[in-house]
This record gives C-alpha cells, sequence and structure tokens, in this order.
C-alpha cells in the first residue's frame, strides 16, 4: 500500500488560545498515531517572537526578528502523518483538533 504523507499545523489564536491543560490527551493520541503506523514526526514551537526570518535573494542575507507575517493565529505544532489516503488524515485531523482544543490545517506533500 502506498502512503501519503500530511503535513499537520496546529494553529493557535492569540486572542482565544486553546487549553493549556492538553499535553496528558495530546500524548495518548500521539502514542495511538505511532500504534496504528500514522506518526512519522511531531513537535511544538516556540512563540512567534522568537521567530527569525532570513532573506539571502539579494547581496546579502537579511535577518529579521519576529514573524514574517504578523497575525493572531500562527503556527503553534506540526505533524508529519502517514496515510492511505486524505480521508483518513482528515478523519485524524477532526480528532486532532478535539484533542488539541486548536483549529488543524492538513497539507499533503507533494
Amino acid at each position: 500500500m502506498i502512503l501519503m504523507r500530511y503535513l499537520v499545523s496546529v494553529i493557535d489564536d492569540k486572542s482565544d488560545p486553546g487549553s493549556t491543560d492538553r499535553q496528558p490527551a495530546i500524548s495518548a493520541f500521539n502514542e495511538r498515531l505511532i500504534d496504528e503506523g500514522y506518526w512519522v514526526f511531531a513537535g511544538g514551537l516556540a512563540d512567534t517572537g522568537t521567530a527569525t526570518v532570513i532573506d539571502n535573494r539579494g547581496e546579502e542575507a537579511v535577518f529579521s526578528d519576529g514573524p514574517f507575517v504578523e497575525s493572531k493565529e500562527y503556527l503553534a505544532g506540526i505533524w508529519v502523518w502517514e496515510a492511505p489516503d486524505l480521508d483518513v488524515a482528515l478523519r485524524l485531523a477532526a480528532e486532532a483538533s478535539r484533542v488539541c482544543d486548536r483549529k488543524i490545517e492538513v497539507r499533503p506533500f507533494q
């Protein structure tokens, strides 16, 4: 069976953040992803204020503090999953959204 890889982005909202007590539920969900063979990678991200943007398209690299775009919504973490099709990835993403109390975006790798 050919499996597709999906980038699963966890989106938080500075004006209406998700619950902060979700780690035990997220850990249990991650264990299930591993047991069922969907897990490739996952990680939470530091606050957007810790980001650095590098643009080396000109004659010299330019380093800028902060995220590449200011927004009330931001990328809080990611998963990379392997699934047989988009329907399975979307079903898992719906569960992930409930488990982590945040919006989820699913994008297939090319």
